[in-house]
């Protein structure tokens, strides 16, 4: 590891994840998207997400860094993911990965200045955990940033139809809805600074890389938001610790 790079809460000699990733069967299918049926798509969510880079403090994390696509395109060094296949992806991409889910304790208190989560949050199975403890590994003031769909827009129910009808992929996803993503980010200690919105054009019917548009913008396909870490929670109205 890179002496720069953050040190683990612990050293580990073994994987922390007990059960394999349903990733781990689709891990090739998964990174080949990026290169073809998704090439386009892919770029047009980097370039929202570049247009926010220069507000974030370093260093940087990702959670669910899946193949390192997007780390390896933003410039995030340090990534966790709980499958293998895909982290070993990540790592020949030149990032530094550890076998962890994303609700786990494994980084010290106050390590990082921004912590991404890329269309992890509808992957994961309590939304909240995985939200308290990025609180909790972030500095005073660190950024949290979502790049998310929802589902209430149209390429949320696009891929809402493909879960429904057993996606290899999206079958294995929970989408949300925008004001109850709001009001987890609040719930769990944030504030949102900024949002970012892109992909206009119709699902499966995407020819061009967009520019990324400011503000929430129910159209959008991909939504970026930015949120900082405060120290008051709003009060819960819904049990997070099962999807919804």
């Amino acid at each position: 590891m890179r002496k720069d790079l953050p040190s683990p809460l612990r050293k580990r000699t073994e994987p922390v994840v007990s059960e394999a990733s349903p990733f781990d069967a689709l891990a090739g299918k998964y990174d080949a998207w990026f290169d073809h049926d998704g090439k386009i798509i892919f770029a047009t969510e980097v370039k929202a997400l570049q247009k926010i880079l220069p507000l974030l403090p370093k260093p940087w994390l990702e959670v669910g860094v899946g193949s390192g696509r997007f780390a390896q395109a933003l410039g995030i060094a340090t990534g966790i993911d709980p499958s293998v296949k895909l982290l070993t992806m990540a790592r020949k991409r030149g990032i530094t990965g550890f076998l962890v889910r994303g609700e786990e304790e494994f980084f010290h208190k106050r390590t990082f200045g921004t912590v991404f989560l890329i269309m992890t949050l509808c992957f994961v199975d309590s939304p909240e955990a995985v939200l308290e403890e990025t609180h909790r590994i972030l500095n005073n003031g660190g950024k949290l940033v979502l790049g998310i769909v929802f589902e209430d827009s149209p390429w949320g129910q696009f891929y809402q139809n493909k879960k429904e009808e057993g996606h290899n992929f999206y079958r294995h996803a929970t989408f949300y809805r925008h004001r109850d993503v709001t009001e987890l980010i609040s719930q769990t200690g944030f504030i949102i600074e900024n949002v970012v919105s892109t992909l206009f054009q119709e699902p499966d019917k995407v020819e061009v890389v967009e520019l990324p548009r400011d503000g929430f913008l129910p159209g959008a396909g991909f939504t970026v938001v930015i949120a900082r870490k405060v120290s008051t929670k709003s009060p819960k109205t819904h049990n997070w610790s099962h999807k919804i």
